[in-house]
């Protein structure tokens, strides 16, 4: 029995070793240099150019470039918190709890229609917020999901002896 118990307590989660992961810090990377070029798109290019769009595409610019805000800005609320776990200023558990105040669900695009009348560098930051969006969704269900009930693992070949034996007894 103490055997059991410290073969489990060896078993590493994976999505405990996430946030140390190759892939969460390009991820990090990524989503920062995003928010960063978005910021400088809108406060610089993004501002001339919505000044020579028509009235309608105008509101359409307005609507987009608030919601791709609230989207990098959800998406780096998610991401600085799981860089606190990666850097042991907080435990997995405690971002469970806090990233509760992320949405990662909040500020989809509108009709693909009204964002192709937009400027082609707002669209791309769009697109590249929504692939960033998806793939933290993704990594987010990964390390947060529930922990499975453990079954004991056995000897996984049992099975494949079994019918061995069984085709050569016949």
């Amino acid at each position: 029995m103490a055997d059991r118990s410290q073969s489990e307590s060896a078993l590493v989660l994976f999505s405990e070793r996430l946030t140390n992961s190759a892939v969460f810090g390009a991820l990090f990377r990524e989503g920062m240099d995003l928010v960063e070029e978005t910021a400088a798109y809108l406060d610089g290019d993004g501002r001339t150019e919505a000044k020579a769009l028509e009235r309608s595409v105008s509101l359409t610019y307005a609507t987009e470039s608030m919601r791709l805000t609230t989207r990098l800005m959800q998406l780096a609320s998610w991401l600085l918190l799981h860089r606190a776990v990666k850097e042991g200023e907080m435990t997995l558990t405690q971002a469970n709890r806090e990233k509760t105040k992320v949405k990662l669900t909040a500020a989809d695009p509108g009709p693909e229609d009204m964002i192709a009348k937009l400027p082609q560098q707002l669209q791309d930051l769009i697109a590249r917020s929504m692939s960033l969006q998806t793939r933290v969704r993704r990594l987010d269900i990964s390390i947060h999901a529930p922990a499975a009930e453990r079954a004991p693992i056995g000897n996984p070949l049992v099975p494949q002896l079994n019918r061995l034996k069984a085709a050569f007894e016949q």
